[in-house]
């Protein structure tokens, strides 16, 4: 249990950074999660739609239109067209969002970074499994 009540003070900590962040810059705590899901298919590859993102966020259609409204209008996200599908949106992060994220969690960052400095490789793998398989357990849950 003593892993468990870690990963929850980790997490209670990491939303009260997001809702921080949220209140310096004039979001909502969905916003920062949109924006965090979007930064996330950027770099995995995946083309974020806004019908995914309202699944990602498990938002109605009405609800994503007006959250990537308020964002587009904040000059963090923009609409793009599919190069290969011109129906469809896809939705990209600004590099506005981009250097907003950096100001507020890169000194958060650096210390994550410089903590795991200090570990050998092989727990680093450990760790990695670890939460990989957390991360799964959880998923898991959200789709009951």
């Amino acid at each position: 249990m003593g892993l468990v009540h870690l990963l929850r003070a980790v997490t209670v900590n990491f939303d009260l950074l997001g809702a921080e962040f949220a209140a310096r810059n004039g979001l909502h705590p969905t916003d920062v999660r949109a924006l965090i899901h979007l930064l996330d298919a950027a770099r995995d590859g995946t083309p974020a739609t806004p019908g995914w993102l309202g699944r990602q966020l498990r938002l109605n259609s009405a609800g994503t239109t007006a959250l990537v409204d308020r964002l587009e209008r904040l000059g963090l996200v923009r609409r793009e067209r599919d190069g290969a599908d011109r129906r469809r949106v896809l939705l990209e992060v600004e590099q506005k969002a981009t250097e907003l994220g950096w100001a507020f969690f890169g000194p958060v960052i650096d210390k994550v970074v410089a903590t795991a400095e200090d570990f050998e490789a092989d727990e680093l793998e450990t760790v990695r499994r670890f939460l990989t398989s957390v991360l799964h357990a959880t998923q898991q849950m959200r789709s009951l």
